[in-house]
């Protein structure tokens, strides 16, 4: 029989889709409000995978990903998944979003999307969120699955979090080798 244990804990991105970046202080607040300082925060980037998101969110659409110095237990993401979501309902315009907010989190071995839509790769984690590995760390190097999305395969995205696991491999071995408080 497995032994029961605790989690690490993980290192909490948000991935920014917006075509309005002057929000994008102001959503930095706010989430830095909710979770912690950021530490490693992406270029804009540009966002021309797919024009699913035009009709509703405009074009000249932009990406960018914060990613959070506090480590967080992985269950965390269901709150975090729901605040992002209250989020976007406050900036929402003529009925439409102007942001689109993707959390996530990183482990060493992968990447994980919060969502609220249920695929057969998707695994329900609680209160209507589904947790989906979009990534995965083998060989030295983040590889797609076949459910990826083309955006988060792409090099830019791939540096971006090659540069936060190296950020929170740091943390990881700094938490690991600091005894627990008695």
């Amino acid at each position: 029989m497995g032994e029961v244990r605790q989690p690490q804990p993980v290192k909490v991105f948000v991935g920014i889709l917006t075509a309005n970046v002057h929000v994008l202080p102001e959503l930095r607040d706010s989430l830095e409000q909710h979770s912690g300082s950021i530490d490693l925060q992406s270029q804009v980037l540009e966002f021309d995978y797919t024009n699913y998101y035009e009709a509703e969110m405009g074009k000249g659409l932009k990406r960018v990903f914060f990613g959070f110095q506090r480590l967080i237990n992985p269950e965390a993401l269901i709150d975090l998944k729901l605040f992002t979501n209250l989020v976007e309902q406050n900036l929402v315009q003529n009925g439409k979003r102007t942001v689109n907010l993707d959390p996530g989190y990183l482990t060493p071995a992968r990447v994980v999307l919060a969502s609220t839509k249920d695929f057969g790769h998707r695994l329900y984690l609680s209160r209507g969120i589904y947790g989906e590995v979009t990534l995965m760390y083998q060989k030295k190097d983040f590889r797609a699955l076949p459910w990826t999305y083309p955006d988060y395969r792409s090099e830019a995205y791939l540096h971006f979090f090659r540069e936060l696991r190296a950020v929170y491999m740091k943390q990881l071995s700094a938490h690991i080798s600091t005894p627990e408080p008695q």
